[in-house]
């Protein structure tokens, strides 16, 4: 069965109470300026709500989310709500979402908590890279949802950490993307441990084949929903597209220079591998960017702060590794580049979809290598683009300028190439000179010994000098006298070396020494 729907208006909106959403999260999406529904969620909410199974299929960045996160909270019995006490098992989890990626299950969350902020619906993202204790504190204190990754999932189910019995609703997320991953086997081991009448709905902007058998084999009659018809392209339509034929080792200055265009803002700069991703964020701070890079070698907590720091600008160029292809949705990205060409039209497709969200514009540039030129041209077979021969860009050419917006006149860097600049009382080898200096007069062993042996009071800068030397691992003795100004400091200094040798009259002892 086939749902569709008239092409949507801007000029009549439909809102989400018009939609049969409950007062609770229709307010609490009011309450940060979410008034009306996109093509997809009006399309998929009258389903959804009614508890039908059902498969969503739309291009990214059209407001999937929210399509299947208002009917998973609405038909979620909150812990305020009079009924919750009548349910079988009152605090283990009544929704399970799987997401793909740790960022989208991250993404997924907030999503839900800001829709729940009055309906007070319990939560929790559960994903591997960071500790057991606090996923299985959470789940111990009751949620009514639960969100997250295949693989810890399934290994807090194997545990018994995790009840899945209860389940109501369980929804795939970007199902295709868990199909490349090869989570599928995951997948079907987390819908065997939840019950046969719970709904299922699934998420996907392609359907592969596998996709398609794993919905018939867990789907009772499901409902199929697309947001487009089926000849529309399954590109963003507000994103334009640039494509350069670049060299490899000039590609880091015309990145600098697009990052100073007119109209640029968050930037996501995709490549191939995490190695490539460290380099050329380091390579973009040194120029004077504020850049971070985001790949699977950094440690979850830092991945957290990146992609945070990356949505509220602070951190505005973000270099990362595929890990942030799928479902990250932060508003304000004006452009993304590929560093190299794709693999192929689905990654392409889904590394450009980061821009251009949600009816904003966007600007996605892919630079191909001499050597990638075939596999680009099947991508752009695919894809039906006009860019079977793509142009060959120096950071210096006048079209790149023109096309991207880009002033005359800026060059590779935003700074002066800034080396650390050295401060004498903090650096390394400033440190170890002044802590030796530090030490110099707190020696008064040596000055000690000299009175008794000497009989007399050595003057301070001799016995000073004396020390400098000794605790400096002088062993050329010679400046002693010109660096002191006291001949005392050399018998001194030339009875200790010489361990007895010679004798003190013929060093020069001074008077009424032995």
């Amino acid at each position: 069965m086939a749902a569709g729907a008239a092409p949507w208006n801007e000029d009549t909106l439909t809102t989400f109470s018009d939609l049969g959403v409950i007062a609770e999260i229709s307010e609490a999406l009011s309450d940060v300026g979410i008034t009306s529904a996109f093509p997809i969620q009006e399309m998929t909410l009258p389903i959804a709500l009614t508890g039908t199974d059902m498969i969503g299929q739309a291009r990214t960045g059209t407001g999937k989310t929210l399509a299947f996160g208002i009917p998973v909270l609405q038909r979620t019995v909150a812990a305020h709500d009079p009924d919750y006490a009548e349910l079988v098992a009152p605090g283990k989890p009544q929704a399970l979402i799987v997401a793909p990626t740790r960022e989208l299950a991250l993404q997924v969350a907030g999503d839900l908590e800001t829709a729940a902020a009055r309906r007070g619906t319990r939560s929790v993202t559960i994903y591997g890279g960071v500790a057991y204790e606090p996923q299985l504190d959470a789940l111990q204190a009751g949620v009514d949802v639960v969100v997250g990754t295949p693989g810890r999932l399934l290994d807090l189910a194997n545990r018994r950490a995790l009840d899945l019995s209860h389940v109501k609703v369980m929804v795939l997320d970007e199902a295709d993307e868990m199909l490349d991953l090869g989570f599928l086997p995951d997948v079907e081991k987390l819908l065997a441990k939840t019950p046969d009448t719970r709904q299922t709905m699934l998420f996907s902007a392609t359907m592969p084949g596998a996709i398609v058998s794993l919905a018939r084999t867990h789907m009772r009659h499901p409902v199929n929903i697309r947001a487009e018809s089926g000849d529309e392209s399954q590109m963003v339509p507000a994103t334009a597209q640039f494509v350069f034929r670049a060299h490899d080792l000039d590609k880091p200055e015309v990145i600098a220079r697009i990052l100073q265009a007119e109209d640029s803002g968050k930037v996501i700069i995709f490549t191939r591998t995490k190695r490539q991703a460290q380099r050329i964020a380091d390579d973009l701070i040194e120029r004077g960017f504020p850049a971070s890079p985001l790949h699977g070698d950094m440690a979850q907590i830092a991945r957290e702060k990146a992609m945070a720091r990356f949505r509220e600008g602070k951190t505005p160029v973000l270099v990362a590794t595929d890990v942030a292809a799928r479902g990250i949705d932060v508003s304000g990205v004006t452009h993304v580049m590929n560093y190299h060409c794709p693999d192929d039209h689905k990654t392409y497709l889904h590394r450009i979809g980061r821009t251009g969200r949600a009816g904003a514009s966007g600007i996605a540039i892919t630079f191909v290598d001499w050597n990638d030129i075939s596999r680009w041209q099947m991508i752009n077979r695919e894809l039906d683009l006009p860019f079977d021969e793509p142009q060959e860009t120096y950071s210096t050419s006048e079209h790149l300028y023109h096309d991207l917006g880009i002033p005359h006149g800026v060059t590779g860097r935003v700074t002066p190439a800034a080396v650390p600049a050295t401060r004498p009382s903090a650096g390394a080898g400033a440190g170890r000179s002044q802590g030796t200096d530090n030490q110099r007069p707190t020696r008064s062993r040596s000055r000690s010994r000299r009175r008794t042996r000497g009989g007399e009071t050595v003057p301070g800068n001799a016995s000073v000098t004396e020390t400098a030397e000794t605790a400096s691992g002088a062993a050329d003795t010679s400046a002693a006298p010109d660096s002191s100004g006291a001949g005392s400091s050399q018998p001194r200094r030339r009875r200790r070396r010489r361990s007895g040798q010679g004798s003190g009259a013929e060093q020069g002892t001074p008077p009424g020494g032995d």
